[in-house]
């Protein structure tokens, strides 16, 4: 299939008017919303404020947030690799790590960096890594949510299997909300560009309350969590 070609969309959609007994539509417009409160939250924080509400939302999160100029971003982030037990490393292939002046600190035997031409053994060493590494694309105050715009690249499973997880939050990614990051997205697709093939929205190290609503840590993935905020602008 060619992409971004939809195959047999009309006769689809008919057969669900058909079904439904009633007229396809064939123009359709969104509303204009008289009210739209989810705007207004953090509407007029300052990046000082919004820094804040994201560090307070993310501690009550069980999140470690540690903050820190990109001249000591290296120095910081082995201090807590060494800090949470590092022994096995998984990072992103991301150009990113580099352009922070990351190179060098992951240079080493027992990190791996993600490589689609190394199939599964990607994710055997996510699975048994102690701390997997990432920067957050955007990063909500509100929730205190980092948010992963994934590709081949940019795996899911980094943030996902390690013990714990690692986001490098550039103090320019913190938005109000996911309002802001769904709009941008949405921007994207109107522009005829593409999009991540995956958006993923995390907050803070696994968490269950299935069994009696009561939270547990560590069921479905990280136990710990650590968001290194860097002043990147």
């Amino acid at each position: 299939m060619a992409k971004g070609i939809i195959q047999n969309k009309d006769s689809f959609l008919n057969n669900i008017a058909d079904k439904l007994e009633r007229k396809r539509k064939e123009d359709v417009s969104l509303p204009t919303w008289k009210h739209q409160p989810q705007w207004q939250v953090y509407k007029n924080e300052s990046t000082d404020g919004l820094m804040a509400a994201f560090q307070k939302n993310s501690t009550e999160r069980n999140v470690d947030v540690y903050e820190t100029q990109q001249s000591e971003l290296s120095v910081t982030i082995e201090k807590i690799i060494n800090e949470y037990g590092g022994d096995s490393i998984v990072i992103t292939k991301d150009s990113r790590f580099s352009e922070y002046g990351l190179t060098s600190l992951f240079d080493t035997t027992q990190t791996h960096i993600w490589d689609t031409a190394a199939g599964k053994e990607n994710i055997e060493k996510a699975k048994h890594a102690d701390i997997g590494v990432f920067f957050s694309d955007k990063s909500l105050a509100e929730s205190g949510t980092i948010v992963q715009f994934n590709d081949k690249d940019i795996a899911r499973s980094v943030s996902l299997l390690p013990i714990t997880y690692i986001a490098i939050v550039p103090k320019s990614t913190i938005v109000p909300r996911m309002t802001q990051v769904t709009h941008e997205i949405h921007k994207l697709v109107e522009n005829g560009k593409e999009i991540p093939t995956c958006v993923n929205f995390i907050s803070g190290p696994s968490n269950s309350a299935d069994i009696e609503m009561d939270i547990v840590v560590g069921v479905h993935g990280p136990v710990k969590a650590v968001y290194v905020v860097v002043a990147d602008r």
